[in-house]
């Protein structure tokens, strides 16, 4: 809601208010040093250390904040959005909170800016080279994140995968597939596998494979009219004339079909009852032609 969003925004601007004054209040004390700064040399390096990090984590929290204060404001979003772009911004920012603190951390050390930067290259190689499929899904999913082909709240299968996007990390894509299973997908996988996209599509799919017997007789057409019927009820929920029966595979004894029902929007209710719908009509008819 945007009562919702009003009081997360005023909480970010209260943090950002509060390292702005802790970061003053160290910049007074680091241009005009107290006594016991020279007293104690250590409290003076931690200070200096707290000043690495938050001069440059409080740039960052305040470009963030203004990044999505624009976006939000251009696209006109009126609720508590959750967007690819928000997304991927937050997580750069995260990312660069870490590095900063990496850097405070290292500014303790009594070590020249050469030595610096030769360690630094070398614990950036060794990381490359020891967390190399971390670093990978990583890129990905920022990759992903500023990505408008996929979004929080799309319906996507990726694979054997079929769910909703619940969230983007920068290691997983969370999905929640039809029975509420989380399903976690690395975003190396994703970024380089076929994804199907239905939410774009403004429709849904729903695909039910079966087999006959050969020796039924049943054509496509036929079950067409009968599963037609079946669908019938959840008219409200079926796009007019969308349900369609396809011939996968003739076999020795038996023909491998499969009926596909387009939906007029996503509803995992709805989408659950016209499944059991179908699958009982064909449980039915298997039945009948046994007793036959």
């Amino acid at each position: 809601m945007i009562e919702d969003r009003e009081r997360k925004t005023g909480k970010e601007v209260l943090v950002i208010m509060i390292k702005a004054l802790v970061y003053l209040l160290f910049v007074y004390f680091y241009i005009n040093k107290p006594r016991f700064y020279f007293d104690y040399p250590l409290v003076d390096k931690l200070a200096g250390a707290v000043m690495v990090f938050l001069g440059p984590s409080l740039i960052v929290s305040l470009l963030r904040l203004i990044i999505i204060y624009w976006y939000i404001r251009k696209h006109r979003f009126k609720s508590n959005i959750k967007d690819n772009f928000i997304l991927g911004i937050n997580r750069i920012t995260s990312i660069l909170d870490t590095v900063f603190l990496g850097m405070a951390f290292v500014s303790l050390l009594d070590i020249t800016l050469k030595e610096l930067v030769f360690s630094v290259s070398i614990v950036a190689a060794a990381v490359a080279l020891t967390f190399k499929d971390y670093v990978t899904n990583m890129i990905n999913g920022l990759i992903i994140m500023f990505s408008d082909r996929l979004s929080l709240g799309d319906h996507i299968r990726v694979g054997d995968h079929e769910g909703k996007i619940l969230d983007i990390t920068l290691i997983n894509m969370i999905l929640q597939n039809e029975d509420s299973d989380m399903v976690i997908i690395p975003n190396s996988v994703v970024f380089s596998s076929v994804i199907v996209n239905q939410s774009k599509q403004n429709i849904k799919k729903l695909s039910v494979e079966f087999d006959m017997l050969l020796s039924n007789g049943y054509t496509p057409e036929y079950l067409e009219n009968y599963l037609s019927k079946v669908v019938g009820d959840y008219s409200a929920n079926v796009v007019e004339g969308g349900l369609s029966v396809k011939t996968i595979s003739i076999n020795k004894d038996v023909v491998v079909f499969k009926v596909m029902v387009l939906l007029k929007h996503y509803d995992k209710v709805k989408e659950r009852e016209i499944r059991r719908a179908i699958n009982t009509a064909l449980i039915r008819l298997s039945a009948t032609l046994k007793k036959d």
